[in-house]
């Protein structure tokens, strides 16, 4: 059958004899332990991307559950070893494509790091503001589709409503409504356009009581609330054991945010409270993300508020590409634009790793400079990744239909589990 995985390829569970899609007993275990191969998805609606996952069902409850992945690999990370610095930039868009500005910003300061370039006090809070709407318009993507997944069409359509003025935000100041490549080494690409505060102010002045009416939607609905609590149940143990950070961690009982607690690009100036919960099920992650959305439209307006004035780009002409209108009739300023785009820049030897707390956990660049205009290795420590690896132990005991509650939880993003 076209588009069939074949069964060749299914990954190896232990102690599975296959005759076609039902597991023949062993004669010494009876009748009763009769179980079947399921597969779910590459293609199903509720794998939020080409995530396959082989399940071993007792009729409707998973005995086994084996992610399989690798369906939308890239190559991003051998790809940026062939490319200058610069160019890496929109290479990161594309890992999660949720929250493009995220990856912007990791690679840019581990980069930075390495050429130990002082980024303008400006430019730092213009990251800020934007990686918060960033966040605030990745929640918005998982509300509307784990909403959608559990049967609450409704949601989904009043979430993308504002979404869509983020995506507007983003186009009017950097030309582009989701692969941004906005936040370049040593900066911003850009100015600000004109009004582009007055539009953010109008946006997250009216965002709490859009999120009031999610939660009048759902927090109350008792279909809701039953196919949500006490359902995927993660310790935190487990969820340390298993690498997973960002709210699945946090709904499990552990204190842990980057921004607070390993601040960068300014972070350690903003005052915003890192929600908890301690029962570390679906319901938990469900209502982690709501408060994080409540604060990050309070970071938001405190960068509206105290946004610094000054240039948005570091003194680096080696690095940064001058002014557009500066090449028109500056000779210097041409001829280092010239060398930049053609030639790159030299970073010097070294290695650093640099991490950003992202919408779905800690993500992590990892970046390797052998003193060339080219990175020696890029690799990035992706979330979803981790996270992924903890999913058999939230679904095995529960119903099939929990599994597909489980997998919204956690908020996985396929481009940066494959890359």
């Amino acid at each position: 059958m076209p588009g069939s995985p074949d069964r060749h390829d299914m990954p190896e569970i232990p102690g599975f004899v296959e005759t076609a899609t039902l597991i023949a007993p062993r004669p010494e275990e009876g009748p009763k332990d009769h179980t079947m191969v399921l597969n779910m998805g590459p293609q199903h609606p509720s794998t939020h991307g080409v995530l396959r996952v082989v399940l071993e069902i007792d009729g409707e409850t998973v005995v086994k559950l084996v992610p399989d992945i690798g369906y939308l690999h890239t190559g991003i990370e051998k790809t940026c070893e062939a490319k200058f610095y610069q160019q890496v930039v929109p290479l990161t868009d594309r890992i999660d494509y949720l929250s493009p500005m995220t990856n912007n910003l990791c690679y840019c300061l581990a980069v930075e790091k390495l050429l130990q370039l002082e980024i303008p006090e400006r430019a730092q809070w213009m990251r800020v503001l934007l990686n918060e709407l960033t966040r605030l318009n990745s929640h918005l993507i998982w509300l509307g589709t784990h909403a959608m997944d559990i049967g609450a069409l409704t949601v989904f359509l009043y979430t993308f409503r504002e979404r869509e003025d983020i995506l507007r935000i983003f186009e009017q100041v950097s030309g582009q409504r989701m692969m941004t490549s906005y936040f370049r080494i040593g900066g911003l690409a850009l100015d600000l356009p004109l009004g582009f505060f007055d539009t953010v102010q109008s946006f997250i002045k009216i965002l709490p009581e859009k999120i009031d009416e999610y939660e009048n939607l759902l927090t109350g609905n008792p279909i809701f609330i039953n196919r949500l609590k006490n359902v995927g149940y993660l310790s935190p143990e487990n969820a340390i054991a298993f690498g997973v950070t960002g709210p699945p961690l946090r709904a499990s009982g552990v204190d842990w945010d980057l921004r607070r607690d390993m601040p960068y690009s300014s972070y350690e100036k903003f005052k915003f409270e890192v929600p908890i919960s301690n029962d570390g099920d679906v319901w938990a992650r469900y209502v982690v993300r709501l408060r994080e959305m409540r604060e990050s439209v309070k970071i938001c307006q405190q960068a509206l508020d105290g946004m610094p004035e000054g240039p948005i780009k570091a003194d680096a002409p080696h690095v940064v590409l001058p002014d557009r209108e500066k090449m028109k009739t500056q000779m210097e300023a041409l001829i280092y634009h010239f060398k930049i785009v053609t030639e790159g820049f030299q970073v010097p030897a070294g290695e650093v790793y640099q991490a950003v707390e992202s919408p779905r956990g800690e993500m992590g660049y990892y970046v390797v400079s052998d003193g060339t205009a080219k990175p020696w290795r890029v690799h990035m420590r992706n979330p979803s990744f981790a996270t992924l690896q903890a999913l058999e132990t939230m679904c095995v005991g529960r119903l099939i239909a929990d599994v597909v509650a489980v997998i919204g939880s956690i908020d996985i993003v396929l481009g940066e589990i494959d890359r």
